[in-house]
């Protein structure tokens, strides 16, 4: 089971700001970058199921320019829920009650479906007089088309794409669209893994849909190519370190002998038998030496060396 709370806390809390600015410019222009601080996570009794609830994301943050502070309340939601708004309306005045600081309250809602808007307002009225009307900031990824982010230069963007409005012949195409702009960031390591991991997550391909990955990451610029060519070989890396999981021995020699015919174009039958023969390490090795060969007798160089 994908565990959808974790992923988004992680990403929202690493790219806080990012996730400000992509979605909500008109708040992150009026507080200070800097000072971000994560309160520890709230737990509430909900009183009309019994159950135990958490609050996914607590932020405080200053005020540009001012001597105060606000709230901005983040929750990931994976599932369409009943009186869901309700249930942000009680979140929201246990913690005005708490602190005592305005809250910003944020849903981002990451299901599949269904496509309807969802609900972002609770109202209590009676007999002509509106007693309440609380609302939330609304993102509704299953509403929202992955097209128009392609040009955000924004980490979020290349991991919320794949959870945007896609059409089912586009997901390899969208795939490729998140790690070509994830390696224009220029991030660290662990950040270009949370982002991909995500995104792998959410955009798992059949064997159909990898040739037509391949076919997309071939489309692009030589050096995003490499860029994007380095971050799918550290996939395979990555499985072969977590025990081979999802049978990631053949899928890496697959994975390999696709990136070599897009790199050098075919492979003869004597070398790829070659290639299929050779070790997890020695096939983690060649993902690292292909991003440099451009014609097949590279290859065969390499390959010489192993029994040198």
């Amino acid at each position: 089971m994908t565990d959808h709370d974790r992923l988004f806390k992680e990403l929202l809390s690493t790219f806080f700001v990012d996730f400000l600015d992509l979605f909500l410019p008109q708040v992150a222009c009026q507080i200070e970058r800097d000072s971000v601080r994560f309160l520890p996570q709230e737990y509430f009794a909900d009183l009309t199921t019994g159950e135990k609830k958490i609050i996914d994301l607590l932020a405080e943050v200053k005020i540009l320019g001012q001597d105060a502070v606000i709230l901005i309340h983040v929750e990931a939601q994976s599932s369409s829920e009943a009186d869901f708004a309700q249930r942000m309306f009680f979140y929201f005045a246990r913690l005005y009650q708490k602190y005592g600081h305005r809250i910003y309250p944020i849903v981002v809602f990451s299901f599949d479906e269904p496509f309807r808007e969802e609900p972002c307002t609770h109202c209590v009225e009676f007999a002509g007089l509106k007693v309440l009307e609380f609302n939330f900031t609304p993102i509704q990824l299953n509403r929202l088309h992955w097209r128009d982010y392609l040009s955000q230069s924004n980490p979020v963007a290349a991991a919320l794409m794949a959870k945007m409005q896609i059409a089912p012949n586009d997901r390899p195409r969208v795939k490729a669209e998140c790690l070509r702009l994830l390696a224009t960031l220029r991030l660290d390591l662990a950040r270009v893994q949370l982002i991909s991991g995500f995104v792998d997550t959410y955009l798992r391909l059949n064997v159909r849909e990898e040739g037509m990955f391949q076919a997309e990451i071939g489309k692009l610029e030589e050096s995003e190519q490499v860029g994007v060519m380095q971050i799918v070989t550290s996939w395979m890396e990555q499985g072969i370190e977590q025990g081979i999981e999802r049978g990631a021995e053949q899928e890496a020699r697959s994975l390999i002998l696709r990136q070599l015919t897009r790199r050098i174009g075919d492979v003869s039958p004597e070398v790829r038998s070659q290639v299929q023969s050779l070790s997890l390490k020695q096939l983690e090795s060649l993902g690292e030496a292909l991003l440099d060969f451009s014609e097949p007798d590279d290859l065969v160089s390499w390959l010489r060396t192993l029994s040198a």
